[in-house]
Order: structure tokens, then C-alpha cells, then sequence
């Protein structure tokens, strides 16, 4: 049961992060003006992947021991593993490339929406594996 709380908190963390960042993070980039954008997103993005990176990778920790401890549950595991695979592309081929554009170019108000709108996979990607936890728990 152990392993179920510590999933359900690594999870419950990246959940409420990336409604954070999607309900106020990312709508506030627009507000800075290109040279205090520049500036800030590079302080953002610096500091902000010293909290998501070890959760993520706590995510595929989990996500192994699962396999390998509980292999029987092989619905469960297929799904979260979808899911914590999901994230993790998303963020390597579409939001890394997006938060590099606007360390190049932070006047480009089309990336900034485009960054807000599409982030809407991620929130909904760990909202569904939060719901996930919380189905398997109880």
C-alpha cells in the first residue's frame, strides 16, 4: 500500500503543478513585455525543471516498479503507462521546442498562445492519471 501513496502523492504533485501552470503561469507570460519575458523565462524554465524532472522520472520509477512487482495488473499498468509515456512525449517534442522558440523570440504572441493552448494535453494527460490513482486506491 506504500507504493500506492507514493504514487498517488507523485501524481496529486504534478497534477496541481500543471494546473498551476496552465491557470497562471502561462497566461502571465503575456504581461511581461519581451525583454522582462526573456529574462523570466529563462529563470522559469531553469528552476522550473528542478521540480518537474524529478517527479516525472519519480513517475517512471513507479511506473517500472509497478511491472515488475505487480504484473498481474496488467490493465492498470497498460493504461498509467500510456498516460506517463504520453507526458513525457508531449513535453520532449512539443513543449521544450515551444519554451526554446520563446527564448528566442519572446515578442511571439502566437507561440505564447499556441504554448497556453496546447498544454491543455498535459493537464488533461495528468488529470486523467490522477483519476487513474484514485480509481485503483479506492
Amino acid at each position: 500500500m506504500k507504493i500506492e501513496i507514493l504514487r498517488l502523492a507523485v501524481d496529486f504533485g504534478l497534477v496541481v503543478l500543471i494546473w498551476m501552470v496552465q491557470l497562471l503561469i502561462y497566461p502571465g507570460f503575456k504581461y511581461f513585455g519581451s525583454n522582462g519575458l526573456s529574462t523570466w523565462h529563462r529563470i522559469y524554465t531553469r528552476n522550473i525543471t528542478f521540480i518537474v524532472a524529478p517527479m516525472m522520472i519519480g513517475q517512471l520509477v513507479i511506473m517500472i516498479y509497478f511491472w515488475i512487482y505487480y504484473p498481474a495488473m496488467l490493465a492498470p499498468n497498460i493504461l498509467y503507462t500510456i498516460l506517463v509515456c504520453l507526458t513525457w512525449i508531449t513535453t520532449v517534442v512539443f513543449f521544450i521546442p515551444m519554451h526554446a522558440g520563446i527564448d528566442k523570440d519572446p515578442t511571439d504572441l502566437n507561440l505564447l498562445k499556441k504554448l497556453a493552448h496546447w498544454n491543455w494535453m498535459r493537464v488533461l494527460l495528468w488529470t486523467a492519471i490522477i483519476i487513474l490513482d484514485l480509481f485503483l486506491l479506492f
